[in-house]
Formats: C-alpha cells, sequence, structure tokens
C-alpha cells in the first residue's frame, strides 16, 4: 500500500514523554480529530519521570483514542492506517503508544507506520499553512532536542548543528528550577521576561561568535550548559542577599534573550549559506513568542516564517499523522521486527559536506 486515497483515514499516535496524544486525518491532510492528554503529575517532581509517564499513557490511551475517534466522527473500523513515534524519546512511553499502535493495526489489517517523533514536527506547520513545504531552513527546538538542518525536499535533510550538551527547551527548565518557578518551565520564563529588561543583566552568548567562519568546528552547533551554569552564577548572590524578586523579570529576561539571539543568529547564517529565505520553526520552544518575533525580525525581505500554532507545536498526534502519510505514500511501514528506538536517528540526513549550496 502506498499513499491514501483522499477519502482515507490514518490515526496518529504520540507517547514519546508526557503527552498522551491521538489525531485522525483524511488523506489529504485536514485534520479531523485530535485530542493531546498533559501530565501533571511531573510538576511535583520538577522533571518528566519515565516510570510515571509510561503508566500514564497506558492507563489513558484507550479513553484518549476513543476521544479522537468520536470528534471524527468515525468508527475503529473506518481505519485506514495507523501512525506511531518510534523514537525518539522515553523508551517505556515509547513502548506503550507504539505497541498500543501495533496491536490495533493487526487487529484492523491496517499498515502500521513508524514515525521519527522530531521529524514530525517538521509537519506541524503544514497541518495549517499549505505553504509550508521544502526549501526551507529548518530549526527544531524542544526540551531534548535542538537541531538545524536544510530540507531541500521531504525526506531529504541536510544536518548542520545540534546541541552539545542541554538543548534549549531543557535550559529554560533548568533556569526555571533554580528560580523556584516550577514544571514546565519555558512558558513561565517566558512571561517573566515580558516585565524584564533584556539588557539589564546580559548573558554571554554560547557558541556564537563573529570571529567564527565556516568549516569551525562550532560554527553550527549550540551548548547551553554553559549559560545554565552563568545564570546560577548570577542567581546565586542575589538569592543569599534577598534581592533576587527584584532581579528576577531581568535574569529571565537576559537569558532568554541569549538563548534567542543564538537559535536565530545561527538560523540565519544557515539562511544566507543556502541562499534559502524560508524557514521552518518546530518543537515545544517554537511556541515561545519572543523567538518567533526574532526570526521575523531578522529575515531577508521576502523571506516567511512557518511555524505551526502552539497546541501543534507541542507533542502530538496530528503532526505524527501528517508525517505518517507522507512516509506511508513511500510505502515505508513497519513489519516484525520494527521496533521503538529512544534514540533512533533522524531519517534521511546527509551530512552537509555532501550537499552543495543551492543545490
Amino acid at each position: 500500500m502506498t499513499a491514501l486515497a483522499p477519502e482515507g483515514r490514518i490515526l496518529g499516535i504520540e507517547t514519546s514523554c508526557d503527552e498522551t496524544s491521538a489525531a485522525v486525518l483524511d488523506g489529504r491532510g485536514a485534520l479531523l480529530g485530535h485530542v493531546i492528554l498533559s501530565q501533571d503529575v511531573h510538576e511535583v517532581y520538577g522533571g518528566v519521570v519515565p516510570e510515571l509517564a509510561a503508566r500514564h499513557h497506558l492507563q489513558r490511551i484507550d479513553s484518549v483514542v476513543e476521544a479522537t475517534l468520536a470528534q471524527a466522527g468515525i468508527d475503529f473500523a473506518d481505519l485506514d492506517a495507523i501512525a506511531a513515534t518510534a523514537g525518539p524519546g522515553l523508551v517505556g512511553a515509547l513502548l506503550v503508544g507504539f505497541t498500543w499502535a501495533r496491536a490495533a493495526a493487526f487487529a484492523l489489517d491496517v499498515p502500521l507506520v513508524p514515525v521519527h517523533h522530531m521529524e514530525a514536527h517538521l509537519f506541524g506547520p503544514v497541518l495549517e499553512d499549505p505553504e509550508a513545504e521544502p526549501p526551507f531552513v529548518g530549526l527544531l527546538v524542544s526540551g531534548g532536542h535542538t537541531l538545524l538542518l536544510y530540507c531541500p525536499a521531504w525526506g531529504e535533510y541536510v544536518r548542520l548543528g545540534s546541541t552539545r550538551d542541554d538543548a534549549a527547551g531543557e535550559a529554560f527548565d533548568k533556569v526555571a528550577k533554580m528560580l523556584d518557578l516550577g514544571y514546565p518551565g519555558g512558558p513561565v520564563v517566558s512571561r517573566l521576561a515580558e516585565g524584564g529588561d533584556p539588557a539589564g543583566i546580559r548573558f554571554p552568548r554560547p557558541m556564537l561568535s563573529n570571529r567564527q567562519v565556516e568549516g569551525d568546528a562550532d560554527y553550527w552547533d549550540f551548548s547551553f550548559s554553559g549559560l545554565k551554569t552563568a545564570v546560577l552564577n548570577r542567581v546565586r548572590p542575589l538569592q543569599e542577599s534577598g534581592e533576587i524578586d527584584t532581579h528576577l523579570g531581568d535574569v529571565a529576561a537576559g537569558f532568554q534573550e541569549a538563548v534567542v539571539d543564538v537559535l536565530v543568529s545561527k538560523t540565519m547564517r544557515a539562511v544566507e549559506h543556502f541562499d534559502c529565505p524560508r524557514v521552518l520553526i518546530g518543537g515545544g520552544v517554537s511556541a515561545n513568542t519572543r523567538l518567533r518575533a526574532e526570526l521575523e525580525a531578522r529575515l531577508p525581505e521576502g523571506g516567511r516564517l512557518f511555524r505551526a500554532s502552539p497546541r501543534l507545536s507541542l507533542d502530538n498526534g496530528a503532526m505524527i499523522a501528517r508525517a505518517g502519510l507522507f512516509r506511508l505514500g513511500r510505502g515505508e511501514v513497519a513489519d516484525a521486527d520494527t521496533a521503538v528506538q529512544p534514540n533512533l536517528p533522524f531519517p534521511g540526513m546527509i551530512p552537509l559536506t555532501s550537499h552543495a549550496p543551492n543545490a
């Protein structure tokens, strides 16, 4: 089986971390039903607890799928394919969703399509904007990943840079924890930054220098661990002196501005390198309003920024179903040996050295 007919139906299942989500699309990619159930139990622990995440997925996946099918106005028998996240992610969480999808696909005698979670984030904007198509420079930023790539065509990705330590979203969460702001930290830090002065407390821009040239080991890559340490070194004396509440907004704004500056500057390097003023962003951090505004401001004249709405920027079943449509169209379906992989390699990735600019 290859591409679905326009009237076909594909179910997408996402359980890579702490969102249990399902969605139904038709063969044209129109969203018919979509449910996202987030797990708030992790707030108590200041981060995702893998065992708890898997347990909650197991408890909720049946009801999430049933509600999604009800929204779409269909029954299980109306499904023509099922797509599920195969990685990367938490192994226990992945196993719940993929095993459920495998059993359902077997029972219904329909194809099971394994989907790469981060590739699926590239398809998030496509669900809302039909012009979000290659070629584009892609920036994927989430709690576990920071990846810069160039996409000349769907399924073909030129790897530029990735994080060497903390991902951008992870850095937001860790800074929020330092400031006792709770979890997840990204939205809280961003809201706090709105009332602060980004120039009030300036933090370093890790692995970003105007002395860097193409070919340098750090020209494309990211690193946010040192930035986190810089924030800690600035915050600790303020906490000890009891002045932290006065400076919270400035700390949040200064930190956010440093992260955004690094992400946007390296993205603009890719825009120039490939002479491609089309940028697509995905992942939870792509919902950050400051990041979106700075990307739009620094794009060259005639450029376009493609981004999903906040709901479709976070982990969700709709992006899994849409990526599944693409992979199904290429005849890529699971077999008996297909298994989840917590560190699943990004499909279709090629090194920069093998792809000429503007090719």
